[in-house]
């Protein structure tokens, strides 16, 4: 399919000219005019940045880089000119592979993000364990262990994205957890700890904890969990949920709820979802969250009721799930909402953090919130009234739900930005090694009718499929070029609704999810198309990075991201791209880093978005890159652990890389072996030097055989 081609493209002169001078679209032809251009728009980055609680010099102490998660470093020592003088600083491992049961391994995803606060890179691990690390040598400094209840069974996997760093200003400076690290576990307790020595704050909850009311009892211990980081703002402590999909109608409220920073005690709750005559749960916040320190808001994306695929028994627009909502973080008022999705059938939930960020529309700067969606779409909404910036058109969508369901007629698509990624795939499409046969199919015997085809017991196409378009890593948003950079994943999700009166006697095939959906008429099954070869149905790429220019609305670059090298025969790297549910990190430097499905941490231009360096890790680094300065040199770092359930390698490492140092260089190693395509090369090659001695071998068997059969006849 055409918009799937793979597309790298530079950025016109026009567009180059306006970046120049901002708001003027006229050229700076002098060498001291862009001088002075290039002065404004560091002194506006640094503006926007400030406007959005990132001190002056920079500092990771926000997961999201800054508390508008822009993922933006002003940092400019790596650039693509020396880039490929990146070498591995330091390594730390968790020790989870080494002491934990690998059955238990085989259920963590490793996302953290550290942050770089009180001279210490400060992560969490998929169990929840607190470590402090040495940003020079990747040494442990502390670690606090919260001992995660015995039995637990989390529905969405042992995860931690990250931790949260506060300030109470009101606290004497020498006083112990003025400066406090806030975690949520996946057993539901919110801890507060000492930033500078990792001991739990006596004054917050519990000898340093609270144990967060579910509200209802589980079906297991895990049906809920917290794998985002809180946020902190106004003194109050904000924190979410993640809810196991799809088990019963009458699901675990998604319930967000506020505690003293100090104390611990509850302030206030916020159920999104309006309880007005129907049966369901959720609409939950699992994605990180945003704040705007100024005024007082607190930004959270919603997701859709439970459950995901039937909604017979929450008629309506089911209001404020799947949305983005502004509370006011002292109270916890609604503000304004913002819907994406009406009566959500597809699992389509907002899994990406709110981006705050000021732009230029055009018509003037304005303070926006940028959302992504799992459908490719950017909405970008006015940060004070949540009103659309540019239209947002209700369009017609397809009908004929599943019975006792009522589908909305219309859904929103915003009109100026174009979307991130292709939204129908046919069975023409159908993609094939060898032959395309058995996906074309798949795709022809299931209900496809583009974008919002409702589920049926037929089988349904949902594409994008349900972990995106973009997922949990969000977007990056450059204050100075004001181009929005966003991964991407690009597979087909068939959805499969099955009358309840058959689900129990149902055996659902090797790979293939099923859940009951208890007190609906339908149970459900969800499974990726894939070919015979376990390819995806849909022609690649299969992951890719886009570029946005919001003001011009339009898309600047698309580039293939990942390869198959991991997961092929021999290590063959088809370039084809991964699945892509992390986030990137966009530099002063012009440079976008990103993990990938495959084990590298990549770099790219981020002008071209030409690919100019990779970087081996031990496993998928499946988790999004932070940057910071230490000593004078600049560190990025990221975390390689993997995602069980992606399928990819299973790691628990912390990987930094820095700049080689004068009489250091990058090793033969790293530039050959340690690259894409690499080790298939060094294969073949072994594979070549084993075979021509055995030919010759062979060969010279062959001769003395003839000769020895002419000499005895």
């Amino acid at each position: 399919m055409r918009d799937c081609e793979h597309r790298n493209t530079r950025r016109d002169d026009r567009l180059a000219q306006w970046r120049a001078s901002p708001g003027k679209g006229e050229r700076s032809r002098t060498w001291p005019r862009a001088a002075l251009a290039a002065m404004v728009r560091l002194v506006l980055a640094g503006l926007v940045l400030a406007g959005l609680g990132a001190p002056p010099a920079f500092a990771w102490e926000h997961w999201g880089g800054d508390a508008g998660g822009t993922r933006y470093a002003p940092i400019g020592d790596i650039t693509p000119g020396n880039v490929d003088r990146l070498i591995r600083a330091w390594e730390f491992s968790t020790g989870d592979l080494a002491r934990r049961d690998p059955a238990v391994m085989a259920r963590t995803k490793f996302e953290a993000t550290p942050l770089f606060v009180e001279d210490s890179l400060i992560l969490c691990s998929a169990f929840n364990e607190v470590i402090a690390l040495d940003p020079g040598t990747g040494a442990q400094k502390w670690r606090f262990d919260p001992k995660l209840a015995a039995g637990l069974r989390p529905g969405n996997r042992y995860n931690c994205r990250g931790v949260t760093y506060w300030i109470d200003q009101a606290a004497p400076a020498a006083a112990s957890c003025r400066a406090r690290i806030f975690t949520a576990t996946n057993d539901m307790r919110v801890i507060a700890l000492d930033a500078k020595t990792g001991t739990p704050c006596a004054d917050f909850g519990e000898g340093g904890e609270v144990k967060l009311d579910v509200g209802m009892p589980q079906l297991w211990p895990g049906e809920i969990q917290i794998v985002s980081p809180p946020v902190v703002a106004r003194d109050v402590v904000i924190v979410g949920s993640s809810i196991a999909d799809n088990q019963r109608t009458d699901a675990p409220r998604g319930t967000v709820r506020a505690l003293d920073a100090r104390t611990g005690a509850l302030r206030w709750t916020w159920d999104p979802l309006i309880h007005d005559g129907i049966e369901a749960g959720a609409a939950n916040v699992w994605a990180p969250m945003s704040v705007d320190e100024t005024s007082g808001l607190v930004f959270l994306p919603t997701t859709s009721p439970s459950p995901d695929f039937w909604g017979g028994k929450r008629l309506g627009n089911n209001a404020h799930a799947d949305s983005v909502a502004a509370l006011r973080a002292e109270t916890g008022e609604l503000v304004w909402a913002f819907q994406t999705v009406h009566h959500d059938l597809w699992d389509y939930d907002l899994p990406a953090q709110p981006t705050l960020a000021r732009i230029d529309t055009g018509a003037g700067e304005r303070d926006v919130v940028i959302q992504a969606t799992k459908q490719g779409f950017l909405f970008v909404l006015d940060k004070a009234t949540g009103r659309p910036v540019w239209p947002v058109e209700e369009r017609p969508v397809p009908q004929g739900g599943a019975e006792g369901d009522e589908l909305s007629p219309t859904q929103p698509f915003p009109t100026h930005v174009p979307t991130l990624l292709p939204q129908r795939v046919t069975a023409d499409d159908a993609f094939g090694l060898i032959s395309n046969s058995a996906c074309r199919e798949k795709l022809a015997n299931a209900r496809n009718e583009g974008l919002y085809t409702p589920p049926s017991t037929q089988g349904t196409v949902i594409f994008p499929f349900t972990g995106g378009g973009v997922n949990w890593g969000g977007v990056a948003f450059d204050p100075v070029n004001q181009i929005v950079y966003a991964n991407t994943s690009r597979a087909i999700h068939i959805v499969t609704l099955i009358p309840a009166a058959d689900a129990r006697a149902f055996k659902p095939a090797p790979g293939v999810e099923f859940s009951l959906q208890r007190g609906a008429r339908f149970a459900m099954t969800r499974v990726v198309a894939l070919s015979p070869f376990g390819l995806p149905c849909n022609p690649p790429p299969w992951g890719a990075m886009v570029a946005v220019d919001l003001k011009a609305g339009k898309i600047l670059w698309q580039s293939t991201v990942g390869t198959t090298e991991d997961k092929a025969p021999l290590g063959i790297a088809l370039p084809w791209g991964a699945p892509l549910l992390s986030g990137v990190l966009v530099t002063g430097g012009g440079l976008i880093f990103t993990g990938a499905f495959d084990s590298y941490l990549r770099a790219l231009d981020a002008k071209t978005g030409a690919e100019l360096w990779q970087g081996r890790l031990p496993a998928s680094g499946f988790a999004n890159a932070m940057t910071y300065v230490w000593n004078s040199e600049q560190y990025v770092v990221i975390a390689a652990g993997g995602n069980s359930e992606a399928g990819t390698s299973i790691g628990d490492s912390v990987v930094a890389f820095r700049l080689a140092r004068g009489n250091e260089a990058p090793s033969l190693w790293s530039r050959t072996i340690d690259r894409p395509g690499g080790r298939f090369y060094a294969h073949a090659v072994l594979l070549a030097a084993a075979l021509v001695p055995a030919a010759w071998l062979a060969i010279a068997w062959r001769r003395r055989s003839v000769r020895s059969r002419a000499r005895s006849g």
